[in-house]
């Protein structure tokens, strides 16, 4: 079972038990993270595709690690003219390690309890 959920302007195929790299999220290592925004949901038969997005799912993961892609080089040059620019840019990320794959919310109490009176 897998999933594709939006985050950052992109869209990433999660699955759980393993990590995938997004663009900076806000947060500290081991800090739980929501992913609501997703695409489509692939279990067999099962499968939810969004209009949108997919309704009641959702997926959990903890961040694992902020961190820098290596270093691309930037270069500018125009021909004739003895201008030259480089530069260096190095992308930050978030490491998120996805534990569970949701494809129905989960009940508030207040929920629960009116469900257990009727």
């Amino acid at each position: 079972m897998y999933a594709i959920v939006e985050t950052g302007g992109k869209q990433y195929q999660v699955e759980e038990g393993r990590y995938v790299d997004v663009e900076l999220l806000e947060g500290e290592k081991d800090t739980k993270v929501v992913f609501d925004k997703v695409v489509m949901v692939v279990n067999g038969k099962k499968s939810k595709v969004g209009q949108p997005y997919v309704k009641n799912a959702s997926a959990e993961g903890t961040i694992m690690l902020q961190g820098k892609a290596k270093k691309v080089i930037v270069y500018k040059q125009r021909p004739k003219k003895g201008y030259r620019k480089k530069q260096g840019h190095r992308q930050e990320f978030t490491r998120v390690m996805i534990s569970k794959i949701r494809t129905t919310a989960k009940k508030s109490k207040a929920e629960e309890t009116a469900v257990e009176e009727a």
